[in-house]
């Protein structure tokens, strides 16, 4: 069965822990300094929060897919949708490992499509890449050190 996924940028990310944990009457299944995510079983959602963006809002919808099997039957929909399509393969993104592709819908909202089999340390590397929390609060998404796979990281994308 597949979860759709959102993602919204929040300024206060203790205040919308708070607000969301009792709205959804559930703590976050993954919280760290500068993100929190909820795997909500009823509605089936992967909702999640992060700070350090310059404008608020919705940062992604997405399909999360529970096997690579899905992922593709996804994959397959996103090329009859007819945009142009960013294939991100294996990566580190949200403090998990997955395979995912990208599409932007007519309104200008990014899409994901993913498959997550396992965690990591890193909120994300190379295009996902971003400051440490700690330096999160002055953060501008032109600062963002991009970490290829392959590459090391200076400690400034480290959680």
């Amino acid at each position: 069965m597949k979860t759709f996924h959102v993602h919204i940028r929040v300024k206060s990310l203790e205040e919308s822990i708070n607000f969301y944990t009792a709205m959804f009457a559930k703590k976050p299944s993954v919280q760290k300094a500068d993100y929190a995510k909820w795997m909500l079983e009823d509605p089936k959602i992967n909702f999640a929060i992060s700070n350090g963006h310059q404008e608020t809002g919705i940062e992604h919808l997405g399909i999360q897919t529970e096997s690579e099997d899905e992922l593709q039957e996804v994959y397959r929909n996103l090329e009859a949708a007819k945009g142009e399509i960013f294939e991100e393969g294996d990566c580190a993104c949200c403090y998990s490992k997955s395979q995912k592709s990208w599409i932007t819908d007519p309104q200008g909202v990014d899409w994901e499509a993913f498959y997550t089999y396992g965690e990591s340390t890193l909120y994300g590397e190379g295009r996902n890449a971003r400051p440490a929390p700690e330096k999160m609060e002055n953060w501008e998404e032109n600062e963002a050190k991009a970490v290829t796979k392959g590459e090391s990281c200076d400690g400034s994308c480290e959680a």
